[in-house]
């Protein structure tokens, strides 16, 4: 179907050339690398998460995880604090500082989509950010790990 062929291409370009994830590289505006800009990216977005709930959500290994982590604790990007349920896996939060990188690189990036869009209509907008969640939350969905989004976004 040409359709899927069509798509199929636009995805890899996108993955390719967007600002948003500079593939296999770091926009040097960035002052996370590409993996503590998703893992804190996820805590600012569910709260309070431990290793184990981080690996789940990403489909990663906790090895893996810990070593990511390590270095963002090292740099003082997120801290780790007791389980407020009382459970004996600690939970990691963003800093003040953490929060401060990750806040200054959403906004770069949006600047950076922005620049790419800036003779969109508003609507056009609003549908291709529907569109791209309704899809990126069925990818989510088949492998049991979805991301939190704001109440409504994926009605249209």
């Amino acid at each position: 179907m040409q359709d899927l062929s069509d798509l199929e291409r636009e995805l890899m370009l996108v993955t390719r050339a967007q600002a948003l994830c500079p593939a296999g590289a770091r926009a040097s505006w960035a002052q996370l690398d590409r993996s503590a800009y998703l893992l804190m990216s996820r805590i600012e977005a569910q709260g309070p998460m431990s290793i184990g709930e981080l690996a789940e959500a990403f489909g990663l290994d906790t090895s893996t995880v810990n070593r990511q982590t390590a270095a963002m604790l090292k740099a003082g990007l997120i801290e780790r604090h007791p389980d407020p349920e009382g459970g004996m896996a600690r939970k990691l939060d963003l800093t003040a500082e953490g929060a401060r990188r990750l806040a200054a690189d959403q906004e770069r990036y949006r600047e950076s989509v922005a620049r790419s869009l800036e003779d969109w209509p508003d609507e056009d907008v609003r549908q291709f950010v529907r569109l791209l969640a309704r899809y990126n939350a069925g990818c989510e969905g088949r492998k049991g790990s979805p991301w939190p989004r704001p109440e409504g976004l994926l009605q249209g």
